[in-house]
């Protein structure tokens, strides 16, 4: 019997995170074969991802795909897409996938599920029908209008699938992949964090057993003039608190120079205390890192998924998540470091939530490679009214 090949693109340290569970499940079915491609920012070592220590040695890779043009601008940002869309029609003309997986909403998800589209290769998208900020909004729907497949992470977002004109046949809630993850973690366990410090990033060794803020911040695209300066209010606010301070750098979306310089610039000229800086970290170090912050700030998703199904208290910093739905566990504020500190104190003093399921319960990886094994479409695509 032939498997029926899917075709799973990684381009950032934060996909292979939600996307580990389904390929696992798709190589232990035995319908299927796990095409893997990498690429982007993973083939970077200024991004801190060791390719083959984190997924090189649990999965083959079948393409490495240098399409990334560096410099984080709006100009190098559309010809890393215009690269893409070239590479990916390669690849895909050699490997012959029966389905491209592509994730979320980052700028490269438009030029794949071009490529794959425009070869009558049919597309499932996972995480489709969130709303945001940045140009994350425009690309997520845009991507939805070209796959065949869709994989929402809650109810709301198939909703708004359904109501761009897609098939309600087509549409599968799943919830997250990335808590697929996170609930089979000893989340109690700092040890390994507390270890990586010694060797891993720069700066003070943040004592783990006090109270800590996590704090991740990427850049807006649509703000890209701005980003310095925003970040900026958020490392006045960090820094007032008083609190140890573990920093995880940036994505490689345009703006990410402007985060980077005010990251430098504290880093350098204030040498502070209690702050440790990493390019990047493990899922399964992430995930307890976070499980135990007394709260994460800035505007990662992480803050609106992984933190309310774990509970963690989260101040989401400016325009990135707005709309994005969130839980109790979430309190919006813009960009000024009075507000900012304002938050994180009272979300510091309220302690832990309880554990709310609304980006699902981490089962999402096995649904998907089941219905990926089953689901019959074809690329000629209808709009529904």
């Amino acid at each position: 019997m032939r498997k029926r090949k899917i075709c799973i693109v990684i381009t950032t340290r934060g996909n292979y995170a939600k996307m580990s569970s389904v390929m696992g499940s798709i190589v232990a079915c035995p319908e299927l074969e796990l095409q893997l491609i990498i690429g982007g920012g993973l083939l970077l070592p200024k991004y801190g991802f060791n390719v083959e220590e984190r997924i090189g040695r649990r999965f083959h890779i079948d393409r490495s795909i240098h399409f990334l043009v560096e410099g984080e601008t709006p100009v190098t940002m559309a010809k890393s897409a215009g690269l893409a869309l070239s590479d990916f029609t390669t690849a895909f003309d050699d490997l012959e996938p029966d389905f491209v997986v592509v994730i979320a909403d980052r700028f490269e998800c438009l030029p794949i599920a071009m490529a794959a589209s425009y070869m009558n290769v049919p597309v499932a998208h996972v995480e489709g029908g969130e709303v945001s900020g940045s140009i994350d909004e425009s690309v997520r729907h845009a991507v939805t209008k070209m796959s065949h497949v869709h994989f929402p992470a809650t109810a709301g977002a198939a909703k708004r699938i359904e109501r761009l004109g897609e098939d309600p046949a087509t549409i599968f809630t799943v919830g997250c992949t990335s808590l697929d993850v996170v609930r089979t973690l000893d989340l109690t366990d700092l040890s390994g964090v507390m270890e990586m410090q010694r060797g891993v990033g720069v700066g003070d060794q943040v004592d783990l057993t006090k109270p800590y803020l996590l704090v991740i911040q990427h850049p807006v695209t649509t703000e890209y003039d701005q980003n310095l300066a925003h970040v900026n209010e958020t490392i006045a606010a960090v820094e007032a608190s008083g609190m140890g301070v573990v920093w995880i750098w940036p994505n490689m979306d345009a703006g990410s120079d402007g985060i980077s310089k005010g990251i430098r610039i504290l880093r350098e000229t204030k040498n502070p205390k209690n702050f440790h800086f990493f390019k990047s970290l493990p899922i399964e170090h992430y995930a307890t890192l976070l499980n135990n912050a007394a709260c994460i700030v800035g505007n990662s998703s992480s803050g609106i998924r992984e933190a309310v199904f774990l509970g963690v208290p989260s101040v989401t910093v400016g325009t990135r998540q707005a709309g994005r739905e969130r839980g109790k566990n979430v309190v919006e504020v813009p960009y000024d470091r009075e507000a900012i500190l304002v938050a994180l104190r009272r979300a510091v003093a309220h302690g832990r939530y309880e554990p709310d399921y609304l980006y699902g319960d981490g089962t999402a990886g096995g649904r998907i490679a089941e219905i990926l094994r089953t689901v019959q479409v074809q690329p000629q695509k209808r709009i529904t009214y």
